[in-house]
């Protein structure tokens, strides 16, 4: 798919899993906790990320290559399981597949192509997604909120309340 699509495919599989799910309050408990780990990691990610001027190899990059799209998946799942619907995990799960395994390529070829040494030494040290418990490679960059603004993380990080609102609404409904 193109990656061009993966935002507004996002927000119609966000909607469809809005539509599919039956939450509970356990559910909805499970689902706000890990979606909230997802968003942590994308927050510690984003207060790294220099895009295009450096190659960030601190904090959750010294883990993992891909802490941001890590943290969207372990957001995704919180979303699916606060639904408490198969046909939630089973949207959530088609989108990622679909979706990143090309993001990832496109953007390693362009971080290779862009900051060709750095790139080849920190890869070959930190995995490409699943990410390894002690950190790992150059680890040259600090967190700094100033960042997470720049990288405008605020749009991922505000329609949690909402979703979680919306999530907890449909619960309260009478079946």
């Amino acid at each position: 798919m193109p990656s061009r699509l993966r935002v507004p495919v996002g927000y119609l599989v966000g909607l469809l899993v809005l539509l599919v799910s039956h939450p509970s309050a356990a559910s909805l408990a499970a689902g706000g906790a890990l979606a909230l780990t997802g968003e942590a990691a994308r927050l510690w990610a984003a207060g790294h990320i220099d895009k295009t001027r450096a190659l960030a190899t601190g904090g959750p990059y010294a883990h993992t290559r891909n802490p941001l799209y890590l943290g969207s998946l372990v957001m995704a799942a919180g979303l699916a399981v606060a639904g408490a619907s198969p046909w939630s995990a089973l949207a959530v799960a088609a989108y990622f597949a679909a979706f990143y395994p090309s993001v990832m390529r496109e953007e390693a070829a362009f971080l290779r192509a862009r900051f060709p040494a750095e790139y080849e030494a920190w890869a070959a040290r930190v995995p490409l997604f699943f990410p390894r418990l002690r950190p790992a490679g150059p680890r040259a960059t600090a967190f700094a909120w100033e960042r997470v603004r720049r990288n405008r993380e605020w749009r991922t990080a505000a329609p949690l309340p909402m979703l979680a609102g919306v999530r907890w609404a449909r619960g309260r409904q009478l079946p």
